[in-house]
């Protein structure tokens, strides 16, 4: 799928793999030789991202400044000559809500993160943000008012980072477009009965709002409980 789609980069969240230990069909990528990745200290199989682009960036940053937060591997920023793009995973609040707490602190760190970045230079945040923002973005949103990633605490903090400028690509080109989802779980059939969340996204800040040319999720891809979303910039 990544050959037939040929990106110009290409973002990957919940690796769950040090460098190292990257597949080797993924290492040997040709039209994506440059690569980085970040993983979880000490805590092996967890979190995790990746970058993978077809031009040299000019730098790359790992985490986002912030010792309370970069230890589990979320977040990886690559500067090119016209934009910053952010490969993040966003924590999950958890069962029960256990990191809800931690998941409201991040969230706050990560905005002042990004809208650092977003001062100096464009910026595209591609990821799982592990939050679902409006009703229409799961098949069932009144059962899930107390579920993770629809918590009012986390929708709020999403919304927080929309005030600060920037857009979410996908609802600024199908604002109303209904059962557009990026996440099944394995159980009960849900992907064939297409009973989903939208919990990934492309976030452009305001200064590429004229660059936007599509944003689009790929449901027929498979191999994963998530499915591929694509970014369409003229720069």
């Amino acid at each position: 799928w990544v050959q037939a789609e040929a990106p110009d980069v290409l973002c990957l969240q919940e690796t769950k793999v040090a460098a190292a230990a990257v597949p080797a069909e993924l290492q040997q990528l040709q039209l994506l030789p440059h690569q980085y990745w970040s993983s979880a200290e000490g805590r092996a199989g967890y979190s995790g991202v990746g970058l993978l682009s077809r031009e040299r960036p000019l730098q790359v940053t790992y985490g986002i400044g912030d010792p309370a937060h970069d230890a589990e591997g979320r977040v990886v920023t690559a500067e090119f000559p016209s934009l910053f793009v952010v490969s993040a995973y966003v924590p999950n609040a958890g069962r029960r809500l256990v990191r809800l707490e931690y998941r409201l602190q991040w969230d706050d760190a990560f905005r002042a993160y990004l809208c650092g970045l977003a001062a100096r230079k464009p910026l595209a945040l591609c990821g799982d943000l592990n939050v679902a923002h409006q009703e229409q973005d799961l098949r069932h949103p009144k059962a899930n008012r107390s579920s993770a990633g629809f918590t009012p605490q986390e929708r709020e903090g999403f919304g927080r980072l929309l005030a600060e400028g920037f857009l979410d690509s996908f609802r600024c080109l199908y604002p109303t477009l209904p059962h557009a989802y990026t996440f099944w779980t394995y159980l009960g059939g849900a992907r064939e009965r297409n009973v989903g969340w939208r919990l990934d996204y492309a976030l452009l800040s305001q200064g590429l709002r004229g660059a936007l040319c599509d944003s689009r999720i790929h449901p027929q891809a498979l191999g994963s409980d998530h499915c591929p979303i694509s970014l369409l910039l003229a720069l």
